[in-house]
Order: C-alpha cells, then sequence, then structure tokens
C-alpha cells in the first residue's frame, strides 16, 4: 500500500512541478488556485475529507506550498546555471556579482550573489527570469548558495 501511495505522490508532484519556475509573479488568485490543487491532491493520496485542516497533511508529505514551490524551482535554475547544468540562454541571462570588473575590489565580489537587473517600471519584467531568479538566490543563505552538489544544495 506505501508503494503505490508513494508512487501517486511522485506523480502528482512531477505534474504540479512541471515548469513550476515559470510561475513567477502570478497573481494571488492563481497562486491560490494552485495551493488548492496540492491540497486535493494531498486529499486524494490520503482519502481525507475536504474539511480537514491541510497543513498536517502536507507537512507529512514533505509538501511545499504553491509560492515556495516556484522558490525553490528558481533557486535549483539557478544552481544548475551557476554549475553549467542548464540551457545556454538561462545561464547567459545571470550576472554574477564576482565575475562582474567594477565589483573587483567590493565584498560582494567574493560572495555568491547575482546582480538583480535594474527596471524602470514595475511591470511584468519584474518577474523574468533573471530578476526574479536573482532575487530569490539571493535571500537565500550563504549555506545553500555554497552549495557544491546538487543532494547538499
Amino acid at each position: 500500500m506505501w508503494l503505490k501511495k508513494h508512487s501517486t505522490h511522485i506523480k502528482l508532484l512531477w505534474r504540479l512541478d512541471y515548469k513550476s519556475a515559470t510561475l513567477a509573479g502570478i497573481p494571488k488568485y492563481l497562486l491560490d488556485r494552485l495551493q488548492s490543487i496540492l491540497n486535493a491532491a494531498a486529499r486524494l493520496i490520503y482519502r481525507d475529507r475536504m474539511y480537514d485542516h491541510m497543513s498536517p497533511l502536507l507537512q507529512e508529505l514533505h509538501w511545499l506550498s504553491a509560492p515556495e514551490r516556484i522558490k525553490y524551482w528558481l533557486a535549483v535554475l539557478v544552481f544548475r546555471c551557476r554549475y553549467d547544468m542548464a540551457p545556454d540562454y538561462l545561464v547567459r541571462d545571470l550576472q554574477w556579482a564576482a565575475d562582474t570588473d567594477s565589483r573587483q575590489h567590493l565584498r560582494s565580489s567574493s560572495s555568491q550573489q547575482l546582480i538583480v537587473p535594474r527596471i524602470r517600471l514595475f511591470t511584468v519584467s519584474d518577474y523574468a527570469f533573471n530578476v526574479a531568479a536573482a532575487r530569490i538566490w539571493n535571500n537565500l543563505p550563504l549555506t545553500v548558495t555554497s552549495a557544491a552538489t546538487y543532494n547538499s544544495f
């Protein structure tokens, strides 16, 4: 029974996480819909009632909430870009502070920080990969951003 429940859980997560990093910056009402799908999937796995509290189920499954999932996958993409395990067009979009000539004498040159591109107006460009990923990556603790392998990340 556990194996059947576990394989169902993996299939559901795969479908929910597929390209979820592209969802950065979606409106709250769409995030709520995605969270509703996560909750329904957890209910399906545990065969719980609709009005049962979801937090214990999600914690038992080790599932992140919808906004946290999006942030997680963006951070994973940045990690893959850092070690050239991502497509070239994504790697070229990110600009590391250590690689910038004008920052060679600053403390940020020795950090694992990304440069967040400046934007003029708050528009869709604020949710572009290079902007959203840089903000999320820069907010991660140093122990996470300095990880050398995917498993330790």
